[in-house]
């Protein structure tokens, strides 16, 4: 099939889908509300601490970022539910009757869970705001940092499309990312310095894609704390390279074994 026809059977998928996100009631909550959620519960009650230890407000920029990469790498597990939901209600055996390009079912899915961390990222940005975030780099900058975020973000959706395809279980999809998401996202410098950690913890933080896709971010958004020492290893002190490096290796595996797990999947 041509790559024209591929690219409009993977919009009308991705449409599909971003329909779905505004009439299904509870997609849009946790769109909207969950990462409201997550400013206000780690600046204040983390930002409390820290404020109480002498911290003060400065935290509040420095977590902004961690929040965000968390959030939008939490939220490629939509991709996975989605599709392992789809394949519960029959909806792939649907799209396999139609005449469609079958690689435009991932890649519309994850497309679609693009917009989603985008609307979840203007959520956050709104109510980082209002707690006292401010971006300090020009608007280019900005820009990039979150370029970035989504870009990362939207490899992991990849994985999770395979996850969703390998294990056709919404519950058991979000039980099996959790698993692994969860220690990435925290093993890093989302939420607190690196120097912090214990060494072993530390020197797996220094090489996690999660750390430096938050420390990119916090160097583009100039949320980078005063007297912050510089990074001593490279993934840290090239964080965007080292971020787009992880990006497109995770790419290049997850997108050819995603689509030839869904074609053993839909073959059954």
């Amino acid at each position: 099939m041509r790559i024209p026809h591929v690219i409009a059977d993977a919009h009308v998928v991705a449409k599909r889908n971003i329909i779905k996100i505004k009439r299904v009631p509870d997609l849009l909550v946790f769109t909207t509300l969950s990462p409201i959620m997550f400013v206000l519960l780690f600046s204040y009650v983390f930002g409390g601490a820290i404020d109480q230890a002498g911290g003060g407000a400065a935290y509040r920029e420095f977590l902004i970022a961690g929040i965000f990469a968390q959030t939008v790498i939490f939220g490629a597990t939509i991709t996975g539910a989605g599709l392992a939901d789809d394949v519960k209600k029959g909806i792939i055996d649907r799209f396999r009757s139609l005449p469609m390009a079958p690689s435009a079912v991932l890649t519309g899915r994850t497309l679609s869970d693009v917009v989603n961390n985008v609307i979840v990222l203007v959520v956050m940005s709104l109510t980082g705001l209002l707690v006292g975030w401010r971006i300090r780099g020009s608007v280019l900058e900005a820009l990039a940092g979150f370029g970035l975020l989504l870009i990362f973000a939207y490899s992991v959706s990849w994985v999770m499309a395979w996850i969703g395809m390998l294990v056709p279980s919404p519950e058991v999809v979000n039980n099996a990312s959790f698993i692994v998401i969860f220690p990435m996202t925290f093993v890093a410098n989302t939420f607190v310095p690196l120097s912090t950690l214990p060494a072993p913890l530390r020197r797996f933080a220094e090489w996690n894609p999660v750390s430096s896709v938050t420390q990119s971010a916090r160097e583009l958004f100039g949320n980078i704390p005063a007297n912050t020492p510089e990074p001593t290893v490279w993934p840290l002190q090239h964080a965007a390279a080292y971020t787009l490096i992880w990006s497109v290796l995770i790419l290049a595996i997850a997108v050819p074994v995603a689509n030839a797990q869904y074609r053993v999947s839909t073959s059954r």
